[in-house]
């Protein structure tokens, strides 16, 4: 019994491998990370002609790379789910 437990989680971790390798290479990761890039540039070149404080406008790449990552999260989970 215990053979054939550790067998199922084997392959149960191969097939969250794989995924993640799917995710890491997958045109939509890259897309999103393209499009939410660009909307940071957007803002970041918006708000550095506004604001002349280094502090402040060094802050929005910092900013947009944590809600990057955020909503990322996001649609990797509607990814795996279509995939």
């Amino acid at each position: 019994m215990n053979v054939e437990k550790e067998i199922k989680q084997i392959k149960e971790r191969n097939k969250r491998v794989e995924l993640d390798k799917a995710w890491e290479t997958s045109f939509t990761r890259r897309a999103c990370i393209m499009v939410l890039t660009y909307i940071i540039v957007i803002l970041y070149s918006y708000f550095i002609r506004k604001y002349n404080n280094i502090i402040f406008t060094s802050l929005i790449p910092v900013i947009g790379f944590f809600l990057s990552t955020l909503s990322i999260k996001i649609v990797r989970k509607i990814w795996e789910k279509n995939k």
